[in-house]
């Protein structure tokens, strides 16, 4: 059973993989209540290791993190009923979007970097753009950012998903595949990307920069929207994120140091991420820019036969902690 499929099983099971100031799956600890998040990956999408360096602990509530390996878990998770709040992609709202089941509303936007999203080619490789992976076997993870900008980079040099051998694989799997040379690209996120670089001769082939927005979703359970404690609860919790990214834009250099001790590389090789980055993190509030951004996004997918049907991505939003992220902000 490989890593993503473990990840599924356990969080639908109900148990959080990992904990920050508690330890019970979504229970209270002493008569305080409990925030069931999830993370994605490590290094700079933690925000278990962003509140640690900044000084950043939650005041009458507690935190249970679940770890995933992509966004579309963490819809599978919310709508499973497991997690109470969690991040990821534009992306995988929209296959929830086209199914029967969306246990979750969007109610914010984390705003960053798109250029740590990347198509690699391994150590060696003569290829020079996308144009060269014409036949190739490349690598994605499914229903996430890394299909949708490899959609986008093969239609900039006129070929489509069938000029390409695709291989939908999870975070491990891909980067065990890569590793072993069994793929000539790998379109994937996040800290693989410094690791695969520092440690196996990776080349940067293209950046999803001037193909994704951006946006990074934040979505909470029905459930959880519907209580106000847990309504009150994500609100604050909110808060505590922008003043995170607020420390981590302040401390760059810090925070990269952090992070390249965190995913193992060297610390000059996230440092160059970081210079390199297209924005730094930061909460906003939901917008009609926002909704059509993600509504662009559903309906080349739809185009592309992705999706069974052409979705309507509005009713997936709810703006009701605006003032405060705009008052944060």
């Amino acid at each position: 059973m490989g890593a993503e499929a473990v990840s599924r099983r356990a969080v639908l099971a109900g148990c959080a993989a990992s904990t920050l100031f508690l330890s019970a799956c979504g229970a209270t600890k002493g008569g305080r209540p409990t925030l069931r998040l999830s993370i994605t990956g490590k290094g700079e999408g933690d925000a278990r290791l962003l509140f640690k360096a900044a000084g950043i602990r939650p005041e009458g509530f507690d935190l249970a993190y679940s770890e995933f390996q992509s966004g579309h878990l963490v819809i599978e998770a919310l709508n499973g009923g497991s997690l109470d709040f969690g991040g990821m992609s534009e992306i995988p709202p929209i296959f929830a979007a086209a199914s029967t089941i969306q246990s979750f509303r969007q109610i914010a936007v984390t705003h960053g970097d798109v250029n740590n999203q990347v198509v690699l080619v391994p150590k060696g490789s003569t290829a020079k753009s996308i144009a060269d992976l014409k036949g190739k076997r490349v690598g994605y993870v499914r229903a996430t950012t890394s299909q949708y900008f490899l959609i986008r980079m093969l239609e900039e040099v006129g070929l489509t998903w069938d000029d390409i051998k695709p291989v939908a694989m999870g975070v491990s799997d891909g980067a065990a595949a890569f590793s072993q040379g069994a793929l000539d690209g790998w379109a994937i996120y996040g800290f693989p990307i410094q690791r695969a670089v520092a440690t196996e001769g990776a080349r940067i082939l293209k950046t999803a920069y001037g193909i994704l927005s951006g946006n990074y979703l934040v979505s909470a359970h029905v459930d959880a929207l519907a209580d106000p404690e847990k309504t009150r609860i994500i609100g604050d919790y909110l808060g505590l994120l922008q003043k995170a990214y607020g420390w981590a834009a302040a401390h760059q250099a810090e925070w990269a140091d952090i992070i390249a001790q965190d995913i193992g590389v060297p610390r000059e090789y996230v440092r160059d991420q970081f210079r390199r980055k297209s924005a730094s993190y930061e909460l906003r509030p939901v917008t009609a820019e926002a909704i059509a951004s993600q509504q662009r996004v559903a309906d080349l997918f739809f185009e592309q036969k992705l999706i069974p049907k052409a979705v309507d991505v509005r009713p997936l939003w709810d703006d009701r902690f605006n003032s405060q992220i705009t008052k944060r902000g």
